[in-house]
C-alpha cells in the first residue's frame, strides 16, 4: 500500500447504523458533503476498517448495546499515545440512556448526537471531529520526526564513538578565563587516565606531558592564543611509565573584543604513525651507513688501480698501444668512480636530483665508450654488432659519462633480450638541429600492451631468470630521466613478441663556432714536482705503495708507513712537508693522528691531507675539526694532488 493510499484511508469515517437502510441515508448525506466513508455491518468488522485506518466513526446507540462485543474498547486502549479516535453516538431521544452513558465511560472521546439529527448538524459534527483527527496526526508526526532525529543522534554518537575509539581521537575544551578544561572520556584514555581522571585546569594538563616536550608544547599553545592556530605534537606518560606521541589540533573561540576566551580541540594517538617514521628513518640511516661503508670499500681499490694506471702511463714510452690501453683503462676508472660516487647519492637519483656536469662532446666518442662498456656481454652472447656512425662530428652540451651511461644500458637491453647469435644495430645521425641515435635489435620484441609503459619502474618485457641477468627493471627508467634531463627524448618501436625492437634517442646539437674544433677529452698529464717530503699513511698496503711509488715518479722524496703510530714517529723523525693521511685505520686513526699534530706547534707548518674513501659532508666536517688542510677522496684526482703538492711549503 502506497503512502497516498494510507492518506485516503485515515481520512474516512466509519459507519455502523441502525439499519441497513439508516447506513445507506448516512452515506449519501456524508458523500454529498465531501467527506468519505464506509458503513460496516458489525462492531468487529469496525474493528477491522480502524485497523487499517479511520478518522473517526459514527456509531448508532443500540448497535454498541445490542452487540455486546468490546473489540472497540479493546482497540481504543491500545491506541498510541498520540491518537484519541473521534466516536460519535448517535442517540435515540433522549440522550441520558445507560448505553449512552456506558459509552462515554468507556469509548473516551465521544460525542453524543441526539435522533433526529438535523444534516447541518451532523456534517458539523463530523467535520470538527476530523479535524481534531488532522490535529494528531500531526502530532504524530511531529512525534516521528523528534524520534527519527533521537535515532539519528544516537547512531551518530554511536559512530562518533567508534571512530574515536578506532582512530584514538579525544575531545577537549578549555575555558581560558576560568582555565576549567573539559575532557572526553576518549581523551582521557589517550592520557592513560581513567574516566573522570584528570583533574580540569591547564597545569594538571601540563604535568601529562613529557619534560622534554613540555617547552615546545607551551609555546605551542601560547601561539594559537595569538594567531588563532593549534596543531602541535608532543609526548605524554602515562601512569605506567610508558611514552606515548599525540596529534593536538584546535580553534580558538574569541569574545566580541577579539580577546581568546576558549580553546575547543581534539587529540590523536599517534604513537604507531611515529614508530613507522622513526622505523623509516632508521631504515634510511642504515641504507646511508650501508652506501658510505659501500663506497668506502669500492673506492679503497680503485685507488691503487688509478695509481698503477698513472704509473703505467708515465714508464710505457710512445707505444701507441699502451697509450690505448692506459686511455681505455682510465676511462673505465673514471666511469666506476662516477658510479662509486652516485651510491652516496642515490635518494637524489631516485628523486630525479641527479647532477650533471656538462660540457661540449663528441657524440661518436660516447657512443664509442658505450659500444666498450657493452661489449663483454654481446660478446658472451656471440652477437653481431653493426655500428653507423655519421663521418662529420655531432656536438652535445652534455654529461659524457651520463649519456655513455644512456646508450651502453640499451645497448645491454638489446643484449639481454635477444637469443644467442642475434643481430644488433646502433646508428647515428643528425636531423636538423637534433641527434638521432637508434639501438634496433631482432630479439624477443614488446607486445603493443607494453610499449606505453616500458619505461615504468621495475618494468621488464620477460622477467624469466635467463633474460633478467640481474637487472631490476630501473634501467630504462633512469634512461628515460637522463634523456629528458639533456633536453631529448626517447622513443621505443617494436611489430610485436619475436620481431625485435628499437628505441631512438634524440638529443639537442650542440652548435659550436666555427673557429672551435671539437676534441676527445684529454687524459690529464702527469708531470714532475718540486722536491717535497711527503709521508703516505694507509693501512691498505697496495694503496700506500702505488701512491709512493707514483710520488716517486713525480720526484718526490716519500716515506710510506700503515699505521697511526708508525706515522707519529715518522713526522717527528723526518718532518715532512705533506702527509697523505688515511682515516679509518684500526688503533690510531686518522683523525687522532691529525689532532696530536695540530697540538704540536712546531708541526703547524706541514701540509695534512685527508686522503680517504669516506667521502661525505659529516666526513669532511670531521677532518676540518681534526685539523686536516684538506680533504680527498679516493682514487685522488692526480691534477688536484699534484697542485696541492706543489703549494706545499711556498
Amino acid at each position: 500500500m502506497t503512502s497516498g493510499d494510507q492518506k485516503q484511508l485515515e481520512q474516512r469515517v466509519v459507519i455502523l447504523a441502525p439499519t441497513r437502510r439508516d447506513a445507506a441515508l448516512t452515506e449519501s448525506i456524508l458523500l454529498q458533503a465531501g467527506i468519505a466513508c464506509l458503513c460496516c455491518d458489525t462492531l468487529p468488522e469496525v474493528c477491522d476498517q480502524l485497523d487499517a485506518g479511520a478518522a473517526a466513526v459514527l456509531v448508532a446507540e443500540e448497535r454498541i448495546l445490542g452487540e455486546r462485543d468490546d473489540c472497540l474498547v479493546a482497540w481504543l486502549n491500545r491506541q498510541p499515545a498520540w491518537s484519541d479516535l473521534p466516536i460519535l453516538v448517535a442517540a435515540r431521544p433522549g440522550a441520558d440512556s445507560a448505553a449512552v452513558a456506558q459509552a462515554m465511560d468507556l469509548l473516551g472521546n465521544v460525542t453524543v448526537l441526539e435522533r433526529p439529527t438535523r444534516v447541518a448538524t451532523l456534517v458539523s459534527a463530523i467535520r470538527t471531529a476530523l479535524r481534531a483527527r488532522q490535529r494528531q496526526y500531526q502530532l504524530r508526526a511531529q512525534l516521528a520526526e523528534r524520534q527519527r532525529a533521537a535515532d539519528e543522534a544516537l547512531r551518530n554518537q554511536e559512530i562518533f564513538k567508534l571512530v574515536h575509539g578506532i582512530g584514538k581521537i579525544g575531545h577537549w575544551d578549555w575555558n581560558i578565563q576560568s582555565d576549567e578544561n573539559k575532557w572526553s572520556p576518549e581523551i582521557e584514555a589517550l592520557y592513560g587516565l581513567p574516566p573522570g581522571g584528570f583533574a580540569g585546569t591547564y597545569e594538571a594538563w601540563a604535568k601529562l606531558i613529557h619534560p622534554d616536550d613540555l617547552v615546545k608544547a607551551k609555546q605551542d599553545v601560547q601561539r594559537a592564543l595569538e594567531t588563532g592556530v593549534y596543531f602541535t605534537e608532543f609526548r605524554v606518560i602515562w601512569p605506567d611509565g610508558s611514552v606515548h606521541w599525540l596529534e593536538a589540533r584546535a580553534n580558538v573561540l574569541l569574545d566580541e573584543h577579539g580577546k581568546p576566551t576558549r580553546i575547543m580541540g581534539v587529540n590523536m594517538d599517534v604513537t604507531d604513525r611515529k614508530r613507522v617514521e622513526e622505523a623509516l628513518k632508521d631504515a634510511g640511516r642504515r641504507k646511508d651507513e650501508f652506501l658510505a661503508t659501500l663506497a668506502h670499500e669500492l673506492r679503497n681499490p680503485l685507488a691503487p688501480i688509478r695509481n698503477s694506471l698513472h704509473i703505467l702511463r708515465m714508464t710505457a714510452g710512445d707505444d701507441p698501444t699502451s697509450e690505448r690501453v692506459c686511455e681505455m683503462m682510465d676511462r673505465q676508472v673514471n666511469h666506476l668512480v662516477r658510479l662509486v660516487d652516485d651510491l652516496m647519492e642515490v635518494s637524489r637519483i631516485t628523486r630525479g636530483l641527479i647532477e650533471l656536469r656538462k660540457e661540449e662532446v663528441d657524440l661518436a666518442t660516447i657512443l664509442r665508450s658505450a659500444v666498450e662498456t657493452s661489449k663483454p656481454l654481446i660478446a658472451a652472447a656471440n652477437h653481431q654488432l653493426a655500428i653507423t656512425l655519421p663521418p662529420e662530428p655531432i656536438a652535445l652540451y652534455g654529461d659524457s659519462v651520463r649519456l655513455a651511461q644512456v646508450f651502453a644500458n640499451l645497448l645491454n637491453n638489446a643484449a639481454r633480450y635477444t637469443d644467442r647469435q642475434g643481430q644488433i644495430w646502433l646508428s647515428a645521425r643528425r636531423e636538423g638541429n637534433q641527434a638521432m641515435v637508434s639501438v634496433r635489435d631482432n630479439g624477443i620484441g614488446i607486445p603493443p600492451s607494453m610499449l606505453s609503459n616500458i619505461f615504468d619502474m621495475f618494468m621488464q618485457a620477460d622477467r624469466s631468470a635467463a633474460r633478467s641477468q640481474g637487472g631490476l627493471g630501473i634501467g630504462l627508467t633512469l634512461v628515460k630521466r637522463l634523456v629528458e634531463m639533456h633536453g631529448g627524448t626517447i622513443s621505443v618501436q617494436s611489430a610485436g613478441p619475436g620481431q625485435g625492437s628499437e628505441f631512438t634517442v634524440r638529443l639537442p646539437v650542440s652548435e659550436l663556432q666555427p673557429h672551435q674544433t671539437l676534441q676527445p677529452p684529454a687524459t690529464p698529464g702527469v708531470s714532475g714536482l718540486p722536491q717535497r717530503r711527503v709521508l703516505v699513511v694507509d693501512d691498505n698496503e697496495d694503496a700506500a705503495a702505488s701512491m709512493g711509488m707514483l710520488l716517486r715518479f713525480l720526484g718526490t722524496q716519500v716515506q710510506v708507513v700503515h699505521s697511526g703510530e708508525a706515522a707519529l714517529e715518522a713526522i717527528e723523525a723526518n718532518r715532512p712537508d705533506v702527509v697523505l693521511l688515511d682515516i679509518g685505520m684500526p688503533g690510531l686513526d686518522g683523525y687522532e693522528v691529525a689532532k696530536r699534530v695540530r697540538q704540536r706547534a712546531d708541526f703547524n707548518n706541514i701540509m695534512l691531507i685527508a686522503l680517504t674513501g669516506w667521502g661525505q659532508s659529516d666526513d669532511r666536517d670531521r677532518t676540518r675539526k681534526a685539523g686536516f688542510d684538506y680533504h680527498l677522496v679516493k682514487p685522488a684526482d692526480i691534477t688536484v694532488l699534484q697542485s696541492l703538492l706543489t703549494a706545499a711549503g711556498e
